[in-house]
């Protein structure tokens, strides 16, 4: 029979191999979310009763959110993983006797982050937070999105017609209301086809921390995203972003605002750029590109870029905290290598 000793021996080997959780667990002020969280509390009003069992601790159900965000899980396999991974169990600080929120539990906590806005609020708590402490937006800000993959719709053409107009079709029941995503849109990238929405980011160049996002449908131009994600804050006045971004509009009403634009340029067939040009968009690229690193880094982590909510409110949900749990995660491996520099230094 196992023992606590083999258990805890079997921790220290995950140590051992880098488990990815204990620096954020141990270096992410996760006490600082408290009291915001406490709302969904309030928000549900004064228990009837108080037989029962009590609700799961606010500051737990959000590690989990956290969890569910970087390794892009379900809610069903979140409540599997927690039950059988001890990096999960450890993570949330649970044993083997304590009780784990079921996938029920675990969508109807997300669905009140939703109704009150709590993952935006939780994102800019913690940019704050960033702030405060040794992490201001430094040497420039970059601009782009990511297409976010739903689950593709089996529609007819008249249905989708509705649908593109604004309106619910005809004949559709309940049940199949339900699983219809409205929201969603297609779009195209380098003559691919792609069903979702866009995460619309905008990071600055010194901590390639995320600063401020957008969610919105994939067919919206990433233009119309820009201007609003900007950060008068920020030490640079320089905002980087591709060709997209770029229009004579957009350009003047960045200077007007004290922006300096530095956006890629884009060729065309009887117009092709100059050597000038071309030197300008590689000297640009070599910053532009750390906002690629981002996505990068949220793929390679879940997986794929996934989402399999319904509708757009819950993509901004489920977006919203992956953009959070990106920037948790990051904190925690700059914290880590101050730590490791201190000891050297000492």
């Amino acid at each position: 029979m196992d023992s606590f000793f083999d258990k805890e021996f079997r921790l220290e080997e995950l140590e051992r191999c880098g488990d990815p959780l204990t620096k954020l667990n141990e270096l992410i002020p996760w006490e600082e979310f408290r009291p915001e969280l406490e709302a969904l509390r309030k928000s549900e009003g004064e228990r009837k009763s108080p037989a029962g069992r009590k609700p799961f601790d606010v500051v737990l159900m959000f590690k989990i959110m956290i969890l569910q965000s970087l390794y892009n899980l379900s809610d069903a396999a979140v409540e599997f993983q927690v039950k059988d991974r001890l990096s999960f169990m450890r993570f949330l600080n649970l044993s083997l006797a304590d009780r784990v929120p079921d996938e029920k539990t675990v969508w109807a906590f997300r669905e009140q982050l939703g109704r009150l806005g709590l993952e935006s609020k939780l994102f800019d708590q913690f940019d704050s937070y960033l702030r405060t402490h040794g992490f201001s937006a430094k040497k420039g800000q970059i601009v782009d999105a990511s297409i976010i993959a739903a689950p593709k719709q089996r529609n007819t053409r008249d249905e989708n017609k509705e649908i593109k107009e604004g309106f619910e079709p005809d004949g559709w029941n309940e049940a199949k209301r339900r699983q219809k995503d409205i929201d969603a849109r297609w779009t195209k990238k380098n003559g691919i086809s792609h069903f979702g929405y866009k995460n619309h980011i905008q990071i600055d160049a010194g901590s390639k921390f995320i600063r401020d996002f957008s969610v919105t449908d994939a067919s919206v131009h990433d233009s119309q995203v820009f201007e609003e994600l900007l950060d008068q804050g920020n030490s640079s006045r320089d905002v980087l972003a591709d060709s997209a971004y770029r229009s004579k509009k957009s350009e003047e009403s960045l200077e007007a605002k004290g922006f300096r634009p530095r956006l890629q340029h884009k060729g065309c067939k009887n117009k092709p750029l100059s050597e000038r040009e071309l030197q300008g968009n590689r000297t640009r690229a070599r910053i532009r590109s750390r906002i690629e690193h981002v996505f990068g880094i949220q793929a390679m982590r879940a997986g794929d870029l996934v989402i399999r909510t319904i509708g757009l409110a819950r993509a901004k949900v489920k977006i919203g905290l992956r953009n959070l749990a990106y920037n948790l995660d990051r904190y925690a491996s700059f914290m880590k290598i101050q730590r490791v520099e201190a000891e050297m230094a000492a």
